[in-house]
């Protein structure tokens, strides 16, 4: 018995150390793992590359929503004042402007009405604009009204309406805020760079513009960047022979000059010059678009609908649904 066990133990000591021989020698022996580590390999760059995509989508969220935000709250904000009146074509003057408007960062529109209220049609029109607004009111004095059969030229138009809103501003605003300050009548037709070059305006900004004063366009001229003069032909001889939709004015300088403000009796072609007279010299002008070369805002007009077959139908009884806004 004694034998048996000691040659199971010699037997089991032999095994164990032709094992452990064994061992010893596979730790010489390259290993092929070069599979698994490729697999981890591409596992950890599907992973990174999931990341990569997760973080630029986030960044590109944050773009479109706080970016924009943020970088408009460091810009001047520019103040479009736009007087309107009850028209066949108003309301759909309004939405082409305002569509355009909704491109412009840092925008505050003040649309002012020619009306003893504010109307249904406008105040909703600017309740889904989708842009920052204040609406007012003033109906101008009847004697200064245009009648129906008068041409647009006969007596100016807006004049209340725009002096309504340089008070609101001086009454809302501080002369310690940055800001530019722009007369958008609701017939002109605005490229999206006017406003990029009207933003740094230090006090009187001016430029171009087209289709207007019987010509394809008037334009302040300048030499060595400064104006000296206008390319016009109606009463060159204006002190600012300019059309409404071609200067804007530095905020702060409108607000330090309180008085500063249209005068409604102004003679025809002279409304533009009755205000700027009160705060700028044609030396202290700011060339914009390039010199004055490039025209950025057209005084397109939208034609008046003809209404006869309209009229027809409603001496018939049969004319369209009033209750349909158009």
């Amino acid at each position: 018995m004694k034998v048996k066990l000691k040659n199971v133990f010699v037997i089991y000591f032999l095994v164990s150390v032709i094992g452990l021989m064994y061992a010893l020698l596979q730790l010489g022996q390259p290993c092929d793992c070069s599979q698994h580590l490729r697999s981890a390999s591409d596992l950890m760059h599907g992973k990174d590359k999931k990341i990569s995509q997760l973080l630029s989508e986030v960044k590109r969220l944050q773009a479109r929503g706080k970016g924009p935000e943020l970088e408009g709250q460091a810009l001047p904000v520019i103040y479009a004042i736009t007087p309107t009146y009850a028209r066949l074509v108003q309301k759909a003057e309004l939405v082409r402007i305002s569509q355009t408007f909704l491109h412009v960062k840092n925008f505050h529109w003040i649309v002012v009405e020619d009306s003893p209220v504010k109307t249904q049609l406008v105040s909703e029109l600017l309740a889904q604009s989708g842009l920052r607004f204040t609406h007012l009111h003033t109906e101008t004095p009847k004697e200064h009204k245009l009648k129906e059969s008068d041409p647009n030229w006969l007596k100016p138009r807006g004049v209340e309406q725009r002096n309504l809103a340089l008070q609101w501003l001086r009454e809302n605003r501080e002369l310690s805020e940055e800001g530019v300050v722009y007369f958008a009548d609701d017939d002109n037709t605005y490229s999206l760079r006017l406003f990029d070059e009207i933003r740094s305006t230090k006090r009187v900004s001016v430029w171009p513009v087209g289709l207007v004063g019987g010509l394809r366009f008037e334009r302040p001229l300048v030499e060595k960047g400064r104006v000296v003069a206008f390319y016009t032909a109606w009463k060159p001889n204006r002190p600012f022979p300019m059309d409404m939709a071609g200067f804007a004015i530095a905020l702060q300088l409108l607000l330090a000059n309180r008085k500063a403000r249209f005068d409604l009796l102004a003679e025809r072609g002279y409304l533009e010059s009755s205000l700027l007279q009160s705060l700028v010299s044609i030396e202290e002008l700011e060339p914009r678009a390039d010199n004055c070369t490039k025209v950025l805002v057209w005084h397109t007009r939208s034609e008046k609908p003809k209404m006869k077959q309209e009229e027809l139908l409603q001496k018939q009884g049969l004319g369209s649904d009033p209750s349909i806004e158009v």
